[in-house]
């Protein structure tokens, strides 16, 4: 097919080498400028879903799908409760857990702790957090056994190793007559696990059930039932309508719930940082503007030829509206490329450059992780794309209007 003469000149007047190449540099710094503020707002948006969904991965590695729990604090009869959760098709498994708050001393160093009691066999279909413990693993928690499996934050904060031991003691207790006197109870360290959530990995510990009820005098009581459903989004849904069809009478909560502020929090950042960097990019686009302005101020006598040859306004327009366009079109392809290049590789990166530096861009207690993740969703990207390729084509709109406008007889009467 035979190329309209309007894109052949737009594309010619990109590669101008009049006055030094002036215009072309000037075209490159355009394209280059668009091209670094797409993939700046590219990067920044991929670390945003990959910390989220890297949040998302580690909070249920930890903390189950959905929870069941007794409105006074205790489930009595949780093994009828448990059979008709399992019964329910969306839910894989149900898993009884007793969780109290405790405090934990080895020597002179103590430290607040919440105490979880489970069934190994069971708590390992209920949330992998298991794959995560080093030594004797979470079947090692046998009933009587006294056993105790760590947050590598919380053991380092107790000075305390596999094979130590550290106290247990529990807000219940008794009267003496020297005062209230609380349960103690001596635990071995039979492993320790790292979730990579400092909230969990400083504050957690897991005991067997049965050991964790006879400290704190709970009989065959439990705190409630956690759940493991095959849909996790599906989990406030999923887990209200259980307890409907149980009977009612629970107190009924689900990840999404107990964590969404981290989550709520990510997508106002997102939305923010989207309508800041967007602003970057606009800037890079009417750079195009400028540009434009003097290559039309340049081809003023060309403009009056073509226009005295019957060159109609309208192919004036099209002439360095194509110009803009390639501009536009050039510079974010190389934006989304870059930005696509820089957050596969970003965690790496930034490992280099805190390797360089002696730096630490991320501290596990403050963002809950200590590397960078990154994750590319394209339909942000194809949304960046457009968005600044739509700019770059307005841009181009007032310089081709002001170009389709000149006068032959008043170009050339100066030239």
């Amino acid at each position: 097919m035979r190329t309209p003469w309007e894109v052949t000149i737009g594309t010619r007047y990109l590669r101008s080498t009049q006055r030094r190449g002036f215009l072309s540099f000037i075209s490159l710094v355009s394209m280059l400028g668009l091209a670094l503020g797409v993939a700046v707002l590219i990067v920044v948006l991929s670390v945003m879903n990959g910390f989220e969904r890297e949040l998302r991965t580690r909070i249920l590695s930890v903390t189950s799908h959905a929870t069941l729990m007794g409105l006074s604090g205790t489930l009595p009869d949780w093994r009828a409760a448990q059979r008709l959760a399992q019964s329910d098709p969306e839910v894989s498994a149900a898993a009884p857990y007793i969780e109290v708050q405790a405090m934990l001393v080895n020597g002179a160093r103590s430290a607040p702790t919440q105490l979880r009691g489970v069934l190994p066999a069971q708590e390992q279909r209920a949330v992998s957090l298991a794959q995560h413990i080093s030594g004797a693993g979470i079947e090692a928690l046998e009933p009587g056994s006294y056993r105790i499996v760590l947050g590598d934050a919380l053991a380092e904060a107790l000075g305390v190793h596999i094979g130590g031991d550290v106290v247990l003691i529990a807000p219940r207790g008794s009267m003496t007559p020297a005062g209230f006197a609380p349960t103690m109870r001596r635990f071995r360290v039979s492993g320790l696990f790292h979730s990579g959530m400092y909230e969990f990995d400083s504050a957690l510990a897991l005991a067997p059930l049965q050991d964790a009820a006879r400290v704190y005098r709970l009989g065959d009581q439990v705190t409630g039932l956690r759940l493991a459903l095959r849909d996790p989004l599906a989990a406030p849904r999923v887990v209200r309508e259980l307890a409907l069809r149980i009977g009612g009478g629970f107190y009924v909560s689900d990840w999404t719930r107990n964590h969404a502020s981290f989550f709520r929090s990510i997508q106002v950042t997102k939305t923010m940082m989207f309508m800041i960097l967007i602003l970057v990019v606009a800037v890079a686009a009417f750079n195009i503007v400028a540009t434009l302005v003097m290559v039309v101020k340049e081809k003023r006598p060309a403009i009056a030829i073509l226009r005295t040859m019957g060159a109609l306004p309208r192919n004036i327009l099209a002439v360095f509206t194509v110009q803009g366009s390639l501009i536009g079109l050039t510079g974010t392809v190389g934006g989304a490329l870059l930005g696509w290049f820089i957050s596969s590789h970003i965690a790496a990166l930034v490992a280099a450059i805190e390797r360089l530096s002696g730096a630490q861009f991320l501290d596990a207690r403050v963002y809950f992780m200590s590397e960078l993740p990154a994750y590319v969703e394209w339909h942000d990207v194809l949304q960046v794309c457009a968005v600044a390729f739509v700019l770059c084509a307005l841009a181009t709109l007032y310089p081709a209007w002001r170009a389709a406008l000149t006068q032959p007889a008043e170009a050339l009467r100066h030239d």
